[in-house]
């Protein structure tokens, strides 16, 4: 593609490590390089003519492991969703790579994507509008399973075993999408993924709309799933503390740029960019009394119009750390012990030390600068 534009509450217990996490001797599933969506704003009555562009993802880069689970986080607004429909190629990405086993897949075909997307399968957030709701269950199962190669005499069995393994019954075949409840239609979304037996299944903010004892329920189920058919998830949610449940890693999102990406347990206890700590300050504690007590990160004002995004970091008109160099160089993504990278100039919660024996990562972005992080006095 062409790259010549301008540039609630929720389940507390922390994920174990997976054994194919990096680090754990997992191989690459899908290679993302330097990844760019932007979507041209036209204007004209008889000709159209480009007038600016949304940096919806600007130059991400990042790696995804056999069997491990890859949280995104961030705001309304910071390509999460986008970076993840342009991953199973739903949107077309303007520039960057995007490597599936091994296979450049940035612009392949229609046809040549077909064996492809069996693999990758994606389950949204609106189980609702994803299900045809002139459909019975039995259809919307049976339509992929054909598409699978299994025979039409093994369909109705095989439906029903998928029905099974995501907790329904064989009753529900025939009932529409309408007649069901928001946990159980969304129960038959990720049926529906798992009809062409995929490796990868991207869920786009699956249990949002759902009660909180209901994402419960549909989170315990997708983990029992993994297990049982060794699948790699990439999840993104707004929710922090359902992401820290299910992710081996959590990626940290802000104005379609990498902010931190870090192991899941030590983004919680150890987040180094401010922009994490201000995600983590939002997520409300049960006890009210220390709910109002704990202090929270100062973050003001409003996310930037991603039309026109500010130069250097992109979280700096909001940070409360932020000096001259933050407005004027855009930080590199540095990578500090144990896999732990964050983009930022003046990082918290590392030492000195720490910063001499980081490095600059490989996926920094081609625009960021190769100045060394400062810590504050």
């Amino acid at each position: 593609m062409s790259d010549d534009v301008d540039r609630p509450e929720g389940p507390q217990t922390v994920r174990a490590a997976s054994a194919n996490a990096p680090g754990n001797g997992g191989s690459a599933l899908m290679e993302v390089e330097h990844l760019r969506v932007l979507f041209a704003l036209k204007r004209g009555i008889i000709v159209d003519r480009t007038i600016g562009h949304v940096h919806a993802v600007d130059d991400v880069s990042f790696t995804l492991r056999e069997g491990e689970t890859l949280g995104v986080v961030g705001e309304s607004g910071c390509g999460k969703t986008t970076l993840i429909r342009t991953l199973v190629r739903l949107t077309t990405p303007t520039g960057g790579v995007i490597r599936f086993r091994g296979r450049d897949i940035t612009s392949a075909s229609r046809r040549e994507l077909e064996p492809i997307r069996r693999q990758m399968q994606m389950v949204f957030q609106d189980p609702q509008a994803s299900l045809n709701p002139r459909k019975r269950v039995n259809q919307i199962l049976s339509t992929p399973l054909r598409l699978r190669g299994v025979a039409k005499d093994r369909t109705e069995a095989e439906t029903q075993e998928l029905l099974s393994r995501v907790g329904l019954q064989a009753e529900h075949l025939n009932r529409y999408p309408h007649e069901f409840s928001g946990g159980q239609r969304q129960r038959i979304g990720i049926a529906r993924a798992l009809a062409v037996d995929p490796k990868l299944i991207l869920l786009d903010e699956p249990v949002s709309a759902l009660d909180v004892s209901i994402q419960a329920q549909v989170i315990n189920l997708l983990e029992e799933l993994q297990d049982e058919f060794r699948l790699s998830y990439i999840f993104v949610a707004h929710d922090l503390s359902v992401v820290r449940h299910v992710s081996d890693r959590i990626i940290v999102m802000y104005l379609g740029k990498l902010m931190e990406v870090s192991p899941a347990g030590e983004l919680y206890d150890k987040p180094i960019h401010p922009y994490t700590s201000a995600l983590l300050g939002a997520i409300p504690i049960p006890d009210p009394a220390e709910n109002r007590a704990r202090e929270r990160p100062l973050v003001t004002g409003e996310p930037p119009n991603p039309i026109n995004p500010p130069l250097g970091c992109r979280f700096h008109t909001r940070c409360p750390r932020a000096t001259d160099v933050c407005a004027q160089v855009e930080p590199q993504l540095t990578e500090y012990a144990g896999g732990h990278l964050a983009a930022c100039h003046h990082p918290q919660n590392v030492t000195a030390e720490e910063i001499a024996a980081a490095v600059r990562s490989d996926s920094s972005p081609i625009s960021s600068g190769t100045d060394t992080p400062v810590v504050l006095g």
